[in-house]
């Protein structure tokens, strides 16, 4: 991307999450949806708008259908914050990279779990049966 695509993206990124917060009134958004990253088109025609959107999956996508419905509205918003000829149009999609990233987490936890109790069970073993293992100083007689 280049410096201008990542700046009108950064731009339209921040002015939407305020649009969004303060001006859509639509029920279907029931589960506050952030945006995750916007990617811009080479020729500034389209903008990508990746959401998350915190519920179930029935929630999720009356979430989406309900920002697509107000694309419109919100990119004659956007008129006033960006500075074009022409604002890009905005396409909704939800971020399926932040449920990967929740699933990567929640599985280094699990192994953070397993390792700790593994090592606390090996702990108590070398406690209980501490004598099988000896030192020696090395010198044999």
């Amino acid at each position: 991307m280049s410096r201008r695509t990542e700046r009108v993206a950064s731009i339209i990124q921040q002015e939407l999450a305020m649009i969004i917060l303060r001006e859509l009134n639509d029920p279907r958004l029931t589960g506050l949806p952030s945006i995750t990253r916007v990617n811009v088109s080479p020729d500034l025609g389209v903008a990508d708008v990746f959401v998350t959107v915190m519920g179930t999956e029935g929630q999720q996508s009356a979430a989406i259908n309900a920002l697509k419905h107000s694309a419109g509205l919100m990119r004659t918003r956007l008129t006033s914050a960006l500075t074009m000829r022409t604002v890009p149009y905005l396409k909704f999609h939800l971020d399926e990279n932040a449920k990967k990233e929740i699933a990567v987490l929640e599985l280094l936890r699990k192994a953070a779990l397993e390792l700790e109790e593994s090592e606390k069970a090996r702990a108590s073993a070398n406690a209980d049966g501490g004598g099988a293992e000896t030192k020696t100083d090395g010198i044999n007689t």
